[in-house]
């Protein structure tokens, strides 16, 4: 579905509109929850009304209230300890700060490569 409207007015309230193509609804896994027949001449359009119920947190906003907890601040804490200086290792010291590969599959084997000699590099300095 897309956003058809932002700012529809009806019966004196403000709603944001979608609209599903009959192509996308003939196919979709969630249609009998969507709709109660079957589509035939048109696809599905829904609004929703503006009011402050509707209005939800974005993934940005519900971590900045997660890590400005008393909690969040002391696990935040812990991964600037554990895991940044490997990322920071191996982008700066390494040089490795991007990927020479095409495809999920390389790159994959690509980062486990990085680590790798992250790794490999770590034994050999406890070893010392």
């Amino acid at each position: 579905m897309w956003r058809s409207g932002i700012n529809v007015n009806s019966h004196k309230q403000q709603y944001t509109r979608f609209c599903g193509y009959l192509k996308d609804c003939k196919i979709c896994p969630l249609q009998q929850q969507c709709m109660r027949k079957p589509p035939k001449d048109r696809g599905r359009q829904v609004q929703f009304k503006h009011d402050e119920s509707r209005k939800k947190l974005s993934y940005g906003d519900k971590m900045k209230v997660k890590i400005d907890s008393p909690i969040g601040r002391r696990q935040y804490s812990k991964r600037l300890g554990a895991i940044e200086p490997v990322f920071g290792n191996i982008t700066v010291n390494k040089g490795m700060n991007k990927f020479t590969l095409r495809g999920q599959e390389k790159v994959n084997t690509q980062w486990q490569m990085y680590c790798l000699v992250h790794n490999i590099e770590k034994l050999r300095n406890s070893l010392h």
